[in-house]
């Protein structure tokens, strides 16, 4: 009975947060493109679409802290991924996991830096510091190292989570798609043992 209610919980959580067509037809960004979020085969859960869309929210989740649904769908088109899906993997970031993540790539991104650093040594840290390059701290002494560098891990993460969410997609639909068959197999057998067994005892 529990297992029902929790079903029921998240089909009604999907669909309060879940955009539906119309919604999106009707946004200001997206309305000059609306007539091809109708069109069926971006609603279609298929072996190519559903990795694409995992793949694309994975990224705009991870690439801009607002409006990453829209940005999802947007990319999904062109891409002919699931919209849907698309969008409501972007909820990997929200206002209660952004700032979990956001130490996640703070750390990552420092991390990543400090390993080129050490990788080029101390001629590529002059070559930065020198006259030439000036202009270009300049630009961003307001901003703060931190902020950087976690802006840069959240680049790594979209990039690096898009990758490994696309291949993991891939492998859970044939598992499903393999699974969903072998009972239809297993089904067709049943009746068809039935079916022998009801010709023999007439």
């Amino acid at each position: 009975m529990s297992e029902r209610r929790s079903k029921t919980f998240l089909a009604d959580w999907f669909r309060q947060h879940m955009p539906t067509r119309e919604q999106m037809a009707e946004n200001k960004y997206l309305r000059p493109i609306a007539h091809r979020f109708l069109t069926p085969e971006l609603w279609r859960f298929t072996r190519r679409s559903v990795p694409r869309g995992v793949a694309l929210g994975i990224f705009a989740g991870f690439i801009i802290p607002v409006g990453q649904i829209f940005l999802a769908a947007f990319m999904a088109l062109p891409a002919r991924a699931n919209v849907p899906l698309s969008a409501l993997v972007t909820f990997i970031t929200n206002p209660l996991t952004f700032p979990f993540w956001a130490v996640v790539a703070n750390k990552l991104g420092a991390f990543i830096l400090k390993v080129d650093l050490a990788a080029t040594g101390g001629v590529a840290q002059d070559e930065i510091t020198s006259g030439r390059w000036a202009w270009f701290l300049n630009l961003f002494e307001g901003v703060g190292v931190t902020v950087l560098v976690t802006i840069f891990g959240f680049i790594v993460l979209a990039v690096v989570g898009a990758t490994v969410g696309y291949l993991l997609a891939g492998i859970a639909w044939r598992f499903i798609v393999a699974r969903k068959r072998r009972r239809r197999l297993r089904a067709m057998a049943r009746r068809l043992d039935e079916r022998i067994g009801k010709d023999t005892e007439a």
